[in-house]
């Protein structure tokens, strides 16, 4: 069975954001550039994923949610318009990362230890690497434990820039 994936863009001060839906739903946001890697974690996901640019397909929940974060708001997540698919274990550290509040950040162990598994970081660090909804699912606020920027599918520039927007610009509404 095929499964149409729309990709539609999103500008935004950190360049360009790709934004595929499943069935109006979210299951892919990154960064322009990183298209083989949003192809390739899908094609985990959906058997025979057909691929189409479809300008302004992305849910408009999740559109307004973004302008609102770049403009400095921090708003309640869509979880309605996000369908995410991963492990059990995936799952738990992607919802362990929406807890790292804006503007915060945490080690990979101090998250492995909030999710009670002090001994996995290494699996806490493969689960972030594959976060399909980058910026909603906070995987950016996750660094090293000597307090270094590390890894980011998006580049350690961008990572910084989020970071420092995050700790400067964010208000909760």
């Amino acid at each position: 069975m095929t499964t149409q994936i729309n990709v539609s863009r999103f500008p935004s001060p950190v360049g360009p954001l790709s934004l595929a839906t499943v069935e109006d739903k979210l299951v892919h946001l990154d960064f322009d550039g990183n298209e083989e890697r949003m192809h390739t974690l899908q094609a985990r996901r959906f058997r025979h994923p057909q691929w189409r640019e479809r300008p302004q397909s992305a849910p408009r929940a999740i559109t307004e949610w973004l302008e609102a974060y770049f403009a400095g708001e921090l708003r309640p997540l869509p979880w309605e318009q996000i369908r995410l698919t991963g492990t059990d274990f995936q799952q738990c550290v992607w919802q362990g990362l929406t807890g790292i509040p804006a503007g915060e950040h945490r080690s990979y162990s101090a998250l492995a230890e909030t999710l009670g598994n002090p001994r996995a970081v290494r699996a806490v660090a493969r689960a972030n690497a594959l976060n399909p909804v980058a910026i909603l699912i906070p995987c950016h606020r996750v660094i090293g434990a000597n307090g270094t920027l590390t890894g980011y599918a998006g580049g350690l520039e961008r990572k910084a820039w989020l970071l420092d927007h995050e700790a400067k610009n964010l208000k909760l509404v």
